[in-house]
């Protein structure tokens, strides 16, 4: 590859000629956190865990962290100062292993868990710019590669200390680190807007679908005909699969929480397998009864369906199937509230027919109100894809502006 002009080529790859490539271990030092007995937890100074670093680029300070008991010797070894970096040690899954957050402000009272290594480097990186360059592709696959499996995956220090990263003048690196917490804000503005929209629906679904004087009020089982879905047995074999020429193959975990199904399912099922399923057209209601118990979907395109579901077949009143599908949700909403721990731990198919529904007798009625719950889920919908294209542009810019490809300064 011809060599642009103002680039030079490193060991990870073409950057600036005035940036520099350098060993974590060069720039700071590593310390693994504290490890405590049951007895010390739930009292004491504050303690930073895994949780409080997963998925969260940085700590403010104001956060409420578990406690613990240490001594004065303790915090002064394991305490946190402003643009620290927590890594986490441990993750089942590969993508959760060394994930960052920075920490905002000294927390000199307060000590991380054995589970996260602490990086207190001597300056060469900027806070703001520690926040993005730690996720960028390249660097988050050396981490990775670096890594250790058994039965987790881990990272320790001596690895850490081995990675490379990126380090442009810092002037430049605020640069980069303000445009890309600027796409930041804008993604929590979206997320924000999309849970308030949530809220406002919650909120229209309870007051509609709330019984009135005229409704009637039957039991499912009264309403709707329904039966459980099948699949041949033992689960696992090659032959009940086919995942070039089958058919979709649902499952709970095929069900979204958008009253649809996902647009691919997670299975496809083989010729051999199919008259031992349950064939479902497109436009037909299907709801688990297993795992996450109570979604609900009307199916988007034909299918095979498990025995883990229940498959609405046909209907003993007037019934617009959309609107059905909007009470049964509201009703499944209704009995985890009351459940122990808010959970719905089983149910079968003879409880669920004896579920009380309330709805109007006019079909149009019905439609109506299906109707206005519709179009604000398509206004959700819009809303988190705006939401997915954002988050595909941020990662764009991270790979461009975090490489030097596109410069600020």
């Amino acid at each position: 590859m011809e060599l642009k002009s103002g680039y030079k080529q490193t060991d990870i790859g073409f950057i600036p000629e005035d940036w520099d490539v350098l060993e974590l271990g060069e720039i700071g030092k590593f310390k693994n956190g504290i490890n405590k007995g049951k007895k010390d937890f739930g009292h004491g100074f504050p303690f930073v865990n895994l949780m409080d670093v997963f998925g969260k680029p940085k700590i403010y300070g104001n956060e409420k962290f578990d406690l613990i008991n240490t001594n004065n010797a303790e915090r002064n070894l394991y305490n946190l100062k402003r643009n620290d970096l927590l890594f986490i040690r441990s993750s089942v899954k590969p993508s959760g292993v060394g994930l960052t957050s920075v920490v905002s402000k000294d927390l000199l009272e307060t000590v991380f868990s054995g589970f996260l290594i602490r990086f207190r480097d001597n300056g060469e990186l900027d806070i703001e710019y520690k926040k993005h360059c730690f996720y960028e592709e390249r660097f988050r696959n050396r981490l990775i590669s670096s890594s250790s499996v058994s039965a987790n995956t881990n990272i320790n220090q001596e690895a850490l200390k081995s990675l490379k990263v990126i380090v442009p003048p810092t002037p430049e690196q605020t640069a980069i680190a303000n445009v890309l917490s600027d796409t930041d804000n804008l993604l929590q503005a979206l997320e924000k807007k999309i849970a308030k929209k949530r809220l406002i629906k919650q909120g229209a679904m309870q007051e509609l679908l709330k019984p009135k004087e005229d409704w009637e009020v039957k039991s499912l089982g009264e309403i709707a005909n329904f039966r459980r879905g099948s699949f041949p047995q033992p689960y696992g074999l090659d032959q009940w699969y086919d995942e070039n020429n089958g058919m979709p193959f649902v499952q709970v975990f095929d069900v979204d929480k958008n009253m649809k199904l996902k647009p691919t399912t997670k299975q496809k099922i083989s010729d051999l397998a199919k008259d031992k399923s349950v064939f479902v057209k497109k436009g037909n209601i299907i709801l688990t009864i297993q795992g996450s118990i109570g979604r609900i979907a009307v199916t988007q395109y034909d299918s095979y369906v498990d025995r883990t579901l229940l498959i609405f077949t046909e209907y003993k009143v007037p019934m617009d199937i959309v609107f059905f599908s909007f009470i049964v949700q509201e009703k499944f909403r209704i009995e985890k509230e009351n459940a122990p721990g808010g959970i719905i731990k089983t149910i079968t198919k003879e409880a669920l027919s004896k579920f009380k529904m309330s709805f109007p007798k006019s079909k149009q009625e019905q439609i109506q109100i299906a109707t206005i719950l519709s179009d604000m889920d398509i206004e959700i919908e819009n809303i988190e894809k705006q939401l997915e294209k954002y988050k595909q542009v941020k990662q764009g810019l991270m790979q461009n502006l975090l490489t030097g490809k596109i410069r600020l300064v």
